[in-house]
């Protein structure tokens, strides 16, 4: 790699620490508009990861692998679950964080959005499609794009989290579409495990603020709501790029264009059979990048993001072995950016989308049968906007106006069946059709044997699918960096095999392995032609990965706990060089937290191997990040104060095809300190 200036030339965020935490407090205040004169005895727990029983932690119950609740050990996937104590613990920030820490997961960030890869894949010009992203069970994936959003631009605040899922592999057996590589599910806290009120502010490094206030409801009839209001902001660091080392583009420094600021608003209730979910989230975010040939440089550079999402379901017992679960959903993405171009006069043009989605669902799970777990339903999506637009702004020049139409139908069926005491067969099959494919079949078949106590084998074969997104079909821009349209695009397929072994190691022990093979056809690949200075979306062929995972997760009796993994991994494409951009072949991955007295400490480090990028070869790296908690202080009050990069390690994701800079520089050392008081 080219030897580079510091990516931090100017850090013009220069106040105390004091300053900034009296900032996030005034921050808090303009967004509580008024105190609250509540009181109560409730306060967070001083450590819940020493109350949680040992095996708890190495076998939790998940939801996303078969739509009902079922410990780890049973459930059809190497399924991985991170809960909000270890989210206090480590100082995770975004829900990106959080995956970052899985087996298996690489996520790269290019100053705008943030992007997720799974076994060898993260490929140029996609927006995380291949993940179906849940919240407490419900889709996410916008209509247009069908992105997972897992930065700060992800719609929930990461304090109101109660666990979250992991499901590798193929999913669409379950899911549908877009549980291509796996399943996240983010479970939201119960109100009844809250404090009436609860207040936060934070306030960390380059003017980060934020501040949140959540109001937790119960009454005696067992009605529960949840109320939470969260205000995020980051004035960001001045950055330097060589590639724009010039007089006239400031010598190649971005000053004042990494700021981000998200506003989220999120409620949640219940009364009997009946629950309900309602969130919304804004999010603008500068582009210090000058990204799609724009002029480096101009503070109008800038993204904007509007979501809002809502669900009432109803779920009620019919008889003693079946449960019956119906829900109805809506949702809404708007996507604004503004480019600027030196199309004289020097001129912004504006891109954006807006898509709109009603869905329904109907779920039945039953033990009427001896031997059998059944699950079986219905689901029925109608996209009644997916509107993609470009213009220059003044003065006005139209560009594109697309406007479509989509709908999706899928049903779906599960046995999971007890061949005997050590033997269980877990089947799945799913019919799906779509405006682009009439119907796919996507199996899944999973064989769990347990030898002895303590031991699990599984194996699994399934596959999935993903439909080609509005974006990829139907966009169409013009030079420089422009897009080509291609709406013949076909649904890329996706084969999966896993033998898993699971093994306790005495009480507190667990160790398993992961062997898997993945082989894609029909894959969706961004091709760039220089000389055009176009891209277009193209089903590119056919792709294998392979790789072993090992994770260690191991508990000790007075609350300290570990998890460690590491993966080894070879994908081939059918590119010239038959390896693909940004595929490193190793990560490793530990993370340990320890009490101490009244305090606990959580320490976390992280190495990604070398990777390719579009133009070259990026060196892999390791960080390291560091957190001190302390739940004690006074009842209700809870303090952490968190260290990012603890080593100041310099690192560096790749550039996507849209970029001038082939490598994109990663933060430096940052912190964070955050006071949580519940009444």
């Amino acid at each position: 790699m080219p030897v580079h200036k510091p990516i931090m030339a100017h850090d013009h965020c220069q106040e105390s620490p004091l300053r900034r935490m009296v900032a996030a407090g005034g921050l808090l205040a303009s967004l509580l508009g008024c105190s609250s004169a509540m009181a109560t005895e409730h306060g967070p727990e001083v450590d819940e990861l020493v109350r949680m029983p040992i095996e708890q932690l190495l076998d939790a119950e998940v939801y996303s692998a078969s739509k009902y609740l079922q410990s780890a050990s049973d459930a059809p996937s190497a399924v991985s679950v991170v809960t909000s104590e270890e989210i206090r613990s480590f100082g995770w920030r975004t829900l990106a964080d959080i995956l970052r820490t899985l087996p298996g997961l690489t996520v790269n960030q290019d100053r705008n959005y943030t992007y997720l890869g799974a076994r060898g894949f993260l490929r140029p010009g996609d927006y995380n499609t291949r993940f179906l992203l849940l919240i407490d069970g419900q889709r996410t994936n916008d209509a247009v794009y069908n992105q997972a959003a897992v930065g700060t631009e992800f719609m929930l605040d990461i304090d109101l989290i109660e666990r979250v899922e992991y499901v590798p592999g193929a999913g669409s057996s379950m899911y549908g579409a877009n549980a291509f590589f796996g399943v996240i599910n983010v479970v939201t806290k119960n109100p009844r495990n809250l404090p009436p009120v609860q207040l936060s502010g934070e306030a960390g490094r380059f003017g980060g603020a934020k501040g949140r206030a959540t109001l937790s409801l119960r009454n005696d009839a067992g009605a529960e709501l949840l109320l939470s209001a969260t205000r995020y902001r980051s004035t960001g660091a001045d950055l330097y790029y060589p590639e724009f080392d010039t007089p006239g583009n400031n010598n190649g420094i971005a000053r004042g264009l990494d700021h981000d600021l998200a506003n989220s608003l999120f409620a949640k209730g219940s009364a009997g059979p009946w629950r309900f979910t309602l969130a919304h989230a804004e999010r603008t975010k500068g582009i210090p990048t000058a990204s799609f040939a724009q002029v480096f440089n101009d503070p109008r550079s800038l993204t904007r993001d509007v979501q809002t999402r809502g669900q009432v379901g109803y779920r009620d017992v019919l008889s003693s072995n079946t449960e019956l679960s119906l829900n109805l959903s809506f949702g809404r993405y708007q996507y604004e950016g503004d480019y600027v171009y030196d199309v004289p006069p020097l001129n912004i043009q504006r891109d954006g989308s807006v898509g709109s989605t009603i869905a329904a669902d109907i779920k039945l799970v039953s033990t009427r049968f001896s031997g059998h777990k059944l699950v079986f339903g219905a689901e029925h999506s109608v996209d009644h906007r997916r509107a993609q637009y470009n213009y220059y702004v003044a003065p006005y020049v139209a560009g594109l106006d697309d406007r479509r139409r989509g709908r999706s139908t899928g049903l779906f069926i599960q046995d999971e069946i007890m061949l005997g005491p050590k033997l269980v067969l877990n089947a799945g099959l799913r019919l799906d059709s779509s405006e682009i494919t009439t119907s796919i079949l996507n199996p899944r078949l999973a064989l769990i044997y347990k030898p002895r106590t303590g031991t699990v084998i599984k194996g699994i074969f399934g596959t999935a699918y993903r439909d080609p997104n509005a974006y990829e079909m139907y966009y169409q821009a013009p030079a420089p960096d422009g897009q080509n349209a291609n709406p013949r695009l076909k649904s890329e397929r996706i084969q999966s095999r896993e033998l898993i072994v699971e093994q306790r190691l005495g009480q507190n022990s667990k160790l398993s392995a992961t062997l898997y093979q993945n082989i894609v056809s029909d894959l969706i690949t961004q091709s760039y032609d220089p000389g055009t200075q176009m891209s277009t979306f193209l089903n590119a062929g056919r792709a294998v990965a392979r790789g072993l995972e090992l994770a260690l997760d191991h508990a000790w009796a007075g609350g300290a706990r570990l998890r460690a993994s590491t993966t080894i991994q070879h994908t081939h494409d059918g590119t010239a060089s038959g390896h693909p951009v940004n595929s490193p072949r190793v990560l490793g991955k530990a993370n340990i937290s320890v009490p101490l007295g009244r305090l606990r400490t959580g320490f976390e480090a992280q190495y990604v191997g070398p990777r390719s990028s579009l133009a070259g070869q990026i060196d892999g790296y390791w960080v390291a990040n560091a957190t001190l908690l302390s739940a004690s202080l006074a009842k209700g009050v809870e303090l952490s104060a968190s260290l990012y990069n603890v080593f100041n390690r310099r690192y560096a994701d790749p550039g996507g095809s849209e970029h001038t800079q082939d490598s994109l520089q990663q933060d430096p050392r940052t912190w964070r300190m955050k006071l949580t008081i519940g009444f």
